[in-house]
C-alpha cells in the first residue's frame, strides 16, 4: 500500500547563511495563574504552559513542532505571534525584540506574522462573504480599497486554487479543504515573512491534506515564506519540515534536523511518539515495537524537574534531578537498552 502523503513530496533544505534566523526564541516562559475562592479570588498555583523553551527558525525554512495534546505547542505559537504576553524570555523576529510590545508597536509586525488555524469551520465568520474575509487584512492595514482590494482578493483566491467568481459566496458553500484554502489566502494577503500553521491539515481528509501541503510548499518556494508548522501527525511533519522540535509538558525534549530525529531519536519520549505513528507498509507496522506510555500525565501546576522522567519507559537517576535537555537537545545520550 502506498503512502497517501507521498504526493506531497519532501521538504527541501535551501541554503541559508549562517546566522540568518528569522525567528529566535530565548528561554521563553509562559505561566497561567490558577485561581480559587469566591468573591475574593486568589492565585493558588501556576500552570506551566511553556517552560524555558529556546529555538530558532532560519529564514525560508520550516520548523515542525510536534507533541501530544496539552504539550504547549499552540501556546508557544501564540507567544511567538505576540497574541499573548509572555512571563519571561525573549522573542526575536527579524532581528527585533518583539517580546510584550504594546498594541500600537506590534501593529506593523502583524503584517509580517500570520496564522493558519486548525479548524477551517470555526476560523471563518459564517455571516460574512469570502471576499470580505480574505480582504480584511487589506482593510485593517489600509493597503488597498475598493476595486483594487477586490482585484487582489480574487488574485489570491486563484493563487490558492479557488474560483475567483466565488468571491461573494459564504463559507458554508465551500468544502472543508476549500475553507482551509480561504484561510491560507487570508494569511497570505499581506505577503508575510512568517506563517504559523497551527495544525492546518488535522481536520481534513488524507487526500485533501496532500493538496493543502502541496499548496503550502508551492507558496513557500514562490514567496520565500518561513513556517512554524504545528501538527500531531509525525508523517506530515516529516514531509514538510527542515527541522523538528519535540515538545512535552511545556519543554523541548529534543530538536534538530529532520532526518537524524526520525532515524535515531535520542529522547525516550521521541522514541515513544515515533513508535505510535502508523506505517503504510504492513511489514514495517508488524515489525515495529510499540511503546505504551502511562496515560496519566504529571500535573502542570506542579511541574516535575524533568518532563519525561515520570512517564519514560527508560530513564536514569539523573533525570529526576535535572532539567529537560531543551538547551542542548541533540547532546542527550541514548538510554541504555
Amino acid at each position: 500500500m502506498s503512502d497517501p502523503l507521498a504526493s506531497a513530496g519532501t521538504a527541501s533544505t535551501p541554503a541559508v547563511a549562517a546566522g540568518d534566523e528569522l525567528v529566535r526564541v530565548e528561554n521563553l516562559v509562559k505561566h497561567f495563574p490558577v485561581r480559587a475562592g469566591g468573591l475574593v479570588r486568589r492565585t493558588v498555583g501556576q500552570v506551566h504552559a511553556v517552560d524555558d523553551v529556546s529555538l530558532s527558525i532560519p529564514r525560508g525554512q520550516t520548523l515542525g513542532l510536534v507533541g501530544e495534546t496539552g504539550s504547549g505547542k499552540s501556546t508557544l505559537a501564540r507567544c511567538v505571534a505576540g497574541l499573548i504576553p509572555v512571563t519571561s524570555g525573549r522573542v526575536i523576529f527579524d532581528g527585533r525584540d518583539i517580546t510584550n510590545l504594546s498594541r500600537g508597536a506590534m501593529r506593523p509586525i502583524r503584517r509580517e506574522v500570520q496564522m493558519i488555524f486548525q479548524d477551517p469551520y470555526s476560523s471563518l465568520n459564517p455571516r460574512r462573504r469570502v471576499g470580505a474575509i480574505i480582504g480584511d487584512p487589506f482593510a485593517i492595514h489600509k493597503t488597498a480599497t475598493g476595486g483594487e482590494r477586490k482585484r487582489q482578493v480574487q488574485e489570491l483566491m486563484e493563487r490558492v486554487g479557488l474560483n475567483p467568481e466565488h468571491f461573494n459566496r459564504f463559507p458554508a458553500e465551500f468544502s472543508g479543504g476549500q475553507r482551509q484554502r480561504i484561510g491560507v489566502a487570508r494569511a497570505l494577503a499581506l505577503r508575510p515573512k512568517l506563517i504559523i500553521c497551527d495544525e492546518p491539515v488535522s481536520a481534513l481528509d488524507v487526500s485533501i491534506q496532500a493538496q493543502v501541503l502541496n499548496l503550502l510548499a508551492d507558496l513557500q518556494r514562490d514567496y520565500g515564506l518561513t513556517y512554524l508548522f504545528i501538527a500531531h501527525d509525525l508523517e506530515v511533519v516529516r514531509h514538510v519540515s527542515d527541522s523538528v522540535a519535540v515538545m512535552y509538558l511545556g519543554r523541548i525534549g529534543e530538536s534538530g534536523p529532520r532526518d537524524p530525529i526520525y532515524a535515531s531519536p535520542r529522547h525516550p519520549y521521541t522514541v515513544a511518539l515515533l513508535s505510535a505513528a502508523p506505517a503504510a507498509d504492513p511489514d514495517t507496522a508488524a515489525a515495529r515495537q510499540r511503546i505504551i506510555l502511562p496515560a496519566t500525565c504529571p500535573r502542570r501546576s506542579t511541574h516535575p524537574q524533568d518532563a519525561g522522567s515520570t512517564r519514560a519507559a527508560r530513564k536514569r537517576k539523573r533525570c529526576a534531578a535535572s532539567k529537560s535537555p531543551s538547551s542542548r537537545p541533540r547532546q542527550a545520550t541514548r538510554p541504555p537498552t
